[in-house]
């Protein structure tokens, strides 16, 4: 902890008071405008910034254990997870959305192998909420980096997002787009999903209807 303590102590002098920065740093305080709205998982490896080499007020961010998007709420409870997309996509504006799943996923590695996990009830609750037991992931190899497992959970996150009023209204419009990701947090190589043409009848969002068809694996390749 002392090694962050130091660094904090020292950003705003060793930083943000640097003239190469001190500019860009004033600038946000008028506002933000992020281009994209990152959703990935809480894992420590997983360093959105980092990975995309976004500066500040360049990515809004949401991160779930397993990069889990929950469904739009049928009723009047908040949800966090909800509100942070809805503001992104609502009040900032972004034009992209990208969901990015990593490599050794504690989250989905425990879901493919079938993990006890009785002793944490809130991990277990919240992933049996979001992953159906007759979900495909479940049913893929439980190799060491789970990728199979984890890109076509990153997918069906995708198929959740689509359900968001506020999302579909502006895929519909042509006004943001959605993009699966998958981070090897070994290599630091990232991988995109190219997807079959959207078919507005929904038909397009199931995992389904955008795997490869070779060996029913999802089709995610070089970004």
């Amino acid at each position: 902890m002392k090694s962050l303590i130091d660094h904090a102590r020292s950003f705003a002098t060793a930083h943000v008071a640097d003239p190469q920065h001190t500019a860009r740093f004033r600038a946000l305080e008028a506002g933000q405008s992020p281009q994209a709205l990152f959703i990935t998982c809480s894992d420590s490896r997983v360093v959105p910034a980092l990975i995309t080499g976004a500066r500040p007020g360049e990515l809004f961010e949401l991160r779930t254990a397993g990069n889990v998007v929950p469904p739009y709420p049928e009723d009047d409870r908040p949800q966090g997870e909800a509100a942070t997309v809805e503001y992104a996509v609502r009040m900032l504006g972004v034009r992209d959305i990208v969901v990015c799943g990593h490599s050794h996923c504690g989250a989905v590695g425990a879901l493919v192998r079938g993990d006890d996990l009785s002793a944490m009830p809130a991990v277990r609750g919240w992933l049996e909420h979001a992953v159906p037991h007759d979900a495909s992931l479940r049913s893929l190899p439980g190799t060491p980096a789970v990728a199979e497992a984890v890109q076509a959970h990153v997918l069906a996150q995708l198929a959740t997002l689509r359900g968001y009023p506020c999302v579909s209204e502006r895929l519909a419009d042509g006004s943001l787009a959605l993009h699966a990701w998958y981070y090897e947090v070994h290599t630091g190589a990232v991988h995109a999903h190219r997807p079959a043409p959207y078919d507005a009848t929904g038909a397009g969002a199931r995992v389904a209807a955008v795997r490869s068809g070779e060996e029913g694996h999802p089709a995610f390749g070089p970004l």
